[in-house]
C-alpha cells in the first residue's frame, strides 16, 4: 500500500490545529475539575476527555453532509476567520470564566457544555485542514485525545512564553479558511472566473486578513494598557 504525498499538507495542517486547538480543551478541563479530589479528578479529566471526543465524532457527521450545501463552506470559512483572530490576539490566560466544580457530576456537565461549544468549531477547523478527507480527519480526532490528556502541560507554557505560536496558528486557520471558501459551490467558480482567484490565493488573503486584523487588535489593546498605565501612575 503506497502513501499519498498529497495528504502530507492536509496532515501537517492537521496535527498543527489539533495542537492549538485541544490545548483549549484540555484547559477548560483541567479549570473545570481543578477543586476536586485527585481520585475524583482523574475520572473528571477521563470522562471530560470522552465527552470532547464523542462530541467531535458527532459534528463531524454533520459537518460531512452539510458542508456540500451551497454558501455553507462560504459561511464556515467566515466562522475560522474569526476563530483565527480570535485565537491570534489570545491573550495567554487561558478560560478563566470556567468555574470550577464543586462534585464530580457538576464538573463533567462543566466540561460538556464548554466542549459542545467548542467542538463543532474544532470540527470545522478539522474537516477543511483535512480536505474533507475522512482517513485525515478520523486521524486528527485519533490525536486530539493524547493532545487532550498531556497537552496542556506543555502546549499552554508555549503560548503564553512564544505568542508567535498562537499567531502563527490564526494565520494556519485563516489559510485553511480561504481554502473552504473557495471550494464553495457557488463561491468558488465566482471567485474563480470574476476576480481570478484560487485556492492559494484565496488561502493567503485570508490568512493576510487574519494577521491585519490581529496585529491591530493587539496594538489597540497595547495602546489601551499603556494609557491606563499613565493614568494609574
Amino acid at each position: 500500500m503506497s502513501f499519498d504525498l498529497a495528504l502530507l499538507g492536509p496532515i501537517a495542517q492537521v496535527v498543527w490545529i489539533d495542537l492549538l486547538l485541544s490545548a483549549d480543551n484540555a484547559v477548560v478541563i483541567a479549570l473545570a475539575c481543578r477543586s476536586l479530589p485527585d481520585a475524583q479528578r482523574r475520572i473528571g479529566m477521563v470522562l471530560g476527555i470522552a465527552a470532547a471526543i464523542t462530541l467531535r465524532v458527532l459534528f463531524a457527521f454533520v459537518a460531512v453532509e452539510v458542508l456540500e450545501v451551497p454558501f455553507l463552506k462560504l459561511a464556515a470559512g467566515l466562522v475560522l476567520i474569526y476563530l483565527g483572530i480570535k485565537l491570534a490576539c489570545d491573550d495567554g490566560h487561558g478560560r478563566a470564566d470556567v468555574p470550577a466544580a464543586r462534585n464530580l457530576w457538576a464538573a463533567v456537565w462543566t466540561i460538556g457544555v464548554a466542549d459542545a461549544i467548542m467542538s463543532l468549531d474544532n470540527v470545522l477547523a478539522l474537516l477543511a485542514a483535512a480536505r474533507q478527507n475522512l482517513a485525515v480527519f478520523v486521524f486528527g480526532i485519533l490525536l486530539s485525545i493524547p493532545l487532550i490528556v498531556w497537552g496542556s502541560a506543555l502546549i499552554t507554557p508555549l503560548l503564553r512564553h512564544f505568542p508567535i505560536l498562537a499567531v502563527g496558528g490564526g494565520a494556519l486557520l485563516g489559510w485553511v479558511a480561504g481554502e473552504l471558501i473557495a471550494q464553495d459551490a457557488m463561491v468558488g467558480p465566482l471567485l474563480q472566473v470574476e476576480h481570478g482567484f484560487d485556492q492559494t490565493l484565496a488561502a493567503g488573503l485570508a490568512s493576510v486578513i487574519v494577521l491585519v486584523v490581529a496585529i491591530l487588535i493587539l496594538r489597540r489593546r497595547a495602546a489601551k494598557a499603556d494609557s491606563k498605565a499613565i493614568d494609574d501612575s
